[in-house]
């Protein structure tokens, strides 16, 4: 029985989707995805003849139960959530029968999963583009679903788009032919055979070249950034084989990669056989990968074990973390590992910072009744639930111990979804011999209290002291000490550690203008173009109140869509009085070319709300 899950309508407990069928045809003039969805459902409970689906935007025209026309009507809508639609089957579903339910839908142009380009918001300037970002509810904007991870299926989907571009979908790819119905059309066969949460459905059409980077990797993109990308992620089967070593066989047969247009919101999303990535990725140094290994890592934690709903979404984010910084740890050393590990700490403080550290949001397992999903996406799940393992580890035996922990995990939940108590209660039956230690953790505190953990785990300094030392320097210099810094500073330093020197500031008061500028004449800090590294140097520049930075910052605000740089960006400009009422006219201006979550998100920090 599948648990109530706040943010969706469905109602898994009477009737289960099991596979989707999908034909669509995406219409660049329209904006819109038309299509029909059919998908065999099985009922549970007693006999049943109502069936409850997530919609958001969608216009349906006609539902039909095993070629039957079926009665449907939509439900009242709700500010976030869409709007349930209701079927009333022709007949009586009986316990384990199953009925093949066919809709003919349509997306609306402003579909929240979908952003849609005109040629000139592309690289190569000629063709439209379009990509879908369906989690964590917004594949209720493509087709009507059952829009909640606690339900999984697997899919086969026909996509017809205009014959000069490609499509890939979060699939296998199956074949293509041309459309028997318009010859200017062709139509792209996929299929997902490995059960898979609808959040998971994924669609990109666009010119689209690719280059093999490993025996079972292609890297896709737009011609003008397909080689760049194919250097940046040489390292993806060196990464696949570390996390199958780790973490068990990889079952999802391909692992493509895909690079997006700069507005995409997201560091990566783990879609499965065909990753999405940002852009600001491309650093030219390889510096970057640990998203890839990220991602990667989602193939077991996430794609194969789901958290249940998205209360649980720690269960999803923590674990692939962790698996993540084992890949580096494997590549680059165990000090690199605590380094990241360490990197991942001030991310959480900085975010509990933000976010106030009585937010309930903040709590590991936040309540999440009347919570718009994206409004409370943070950095807690991720590196709070990294937090609780990494310490779990070094109670519980060390790296190796824990591992072997996770591989049961994986083993005992693959193919499943799942909830914390589920989780915790497996941990405790797979440490039974180390009862006495569990019970000494404050699982309370963890879970369910805001703010930062009960517990900061131990993390080996090496890499970190020479941040830490350079910026306390920055810190406790006077206006005579400047003259004391100078390139050499830098000379020894990793750019994972320029990250976190920057990082350790931003914890801070903000510095004296004087000491930015400074800073900028000895390290030439507007000249890195590695995103990570650019982003923290401009926020420390506006939060330091320095005017020349302004264009800078709005430049990296506007020229990229990844929530986790422009969201802070746009907020410390807004913050600054002298780059305020430019902040608003600067995004009002982009407001139309941003991904429609970046721009609700944007809307509501800068006061712009529509």
């Amino acid at each position: 029985m599948a648990a109530a899950d706040p943010s969706s309508f469905a109602s898994p407990a009477c009737c289960l989707t099991r596979h989707l069928h999908l034909r669509c045809r995406v219409d660049f003039g329209a904006r819109a995805r038309g299509g029909a969805a059919a998908s065999p459902r099985r009922a549970g409970g007693g006999a049943r003849r109502c069936l409850v689906l997530d919609t958001k935007d969608l216009q349906v025209f006609k539902v039909t139960a095993n070629g039957q026309d079926a009665k449907f009507a939509f439900g009242e809508k709700h500010k976030f959530k869409g709007t349930p639609l209701e079927i009333t089957l022709p007949f009586e579903l009986r316990r384990g029968q199953e009925a093949i339910i066919e809709i003919s839908f349509e997306s609306s142009p402003q579909s929240s999963a979908l952003q849609w380009f005109t040629p000139e918001q592309t690289s190569g300037k000629k063709h439209p583009f379009l990509f879908s970002q369906c989690q964590a509810t917004h594949c209720r904007a493509i087709l009507p679903c059952q829009d909640t991870p606690a339900v999984k299926l697997t899919y086969y989907a026909e996509v017809s788009v205009p014959k000069e571009l490609v499509a890939l979908m979060s699939a296998n790819r199956d074949g293509e032919m041309p459309d028997p119905e318009d010859s200017s059309r062709k139509i792209y066969r996929f299929r997902q055979n490995v059960p898979i949460p609808c959040y998971l459905i994924a669609l990109v059409v666009g010119a689209l070249e690719s280059r093999q980077i490993g025996p079972r990797t292609l890297v896709w993109a737009e011609k003008e950034l397909v080689d760049k990308s194919a250097y940046e992620f040489a390292e993806t089967e060196a990464m696949l084989q570390i996390a199958e070593d780790l973490a068990g066989p990889y079952v999802w047969g391909q692992y493509d990669l895909l690079v997006l247009p700069p507005s995409f919101p997201y560091g990566g999303m783990e879609n499965p056989c065909l990753t999405f990535v940002t852009p600001t990725l491309l650093a030219g140094d390889r510096s970057l990968s640990n998203v890839i290994a990220h991602e990667i890592s989602h193939s077991w934690t996430g794609n194969l074990v789901t958290n249940k709903t998205w209360e649980h979404f720690w269960l999803n984010e923590g674990h692939t973390v962790y698996l993540e910084r084992r890949i580096g740890g494997r590549l680059f050393g165990e000090q690199f590992r605590h380094f990241q590990a360490l990197g991942g700490w001030r991310e959480l403080q900085n975010t509990i910072k933000t976010l106030g550290d009585t937010n309930p949001v903040t709590n590991l397992v936040p309540d999440l009744s009347d919570i718009d999903l994206d409004a409370a996406y943070s950095s807690v799940p991720y590196e709070k639930g990294f937090a609780l393992l990494f310490h779990l580890e070094q109670l519980l035996g060390g790296p190796d111990v824990f591992m072997g922990f996770l591989k049961a995990y994986i083993q005992q939940f693959a193919y499943k979804s799942v909830g914390t108590d589920e989780w915790k209660k497996f941990l405790y039956s797979y440490f039974k011999d180390k009862v006495d230690i569990l019970d000494k953790v404050d699982w309370n505190s963890w879970m369910h209290a805001p703010g930062m953990p009960p517990v900061k785990p131990t993390y080996d300094m090496t890499l970190a002291n020479a941040c830490v030392a350079l910026s306390q320097r920055w810190i406790k210099a006077k206006e005579s000490d400047l003259g004391s810094f100078s390139s050499a500073d830098l000379k020894e330093m990793s750019s994972h550690q320029l990250i976190e020197f920057l990082g350790q500031l931003l914890l801070e008061a903000p510095l004296p203008v004087s000491h930015v500028k400074r800073m900028q004449q000895v390290y030439d800090f507007n000249a890195i173009t590695n995103s990570e590294i650019r982003f923290r140097w401009l926020r420390l520049c506006i939060q330091s109140k320095w005017e020349e930075a302004i264009p800078l910052a709005l430049k990296m605000a506007t020229d990229q869509g990844r929530m986790k740089f422009t969201r802070p960006l746009f907020r410390d400009l807004y913050n600054f009085d002298k780059s305020r009422d430019l902040t608003v006219k600067t995004f009002l201006e982009h407001r139309a070319c941003m991904h429609p979550v970046t721009s609700m998100l944007v809307g509501k920090d800068l006061k712009q709300d529509q």
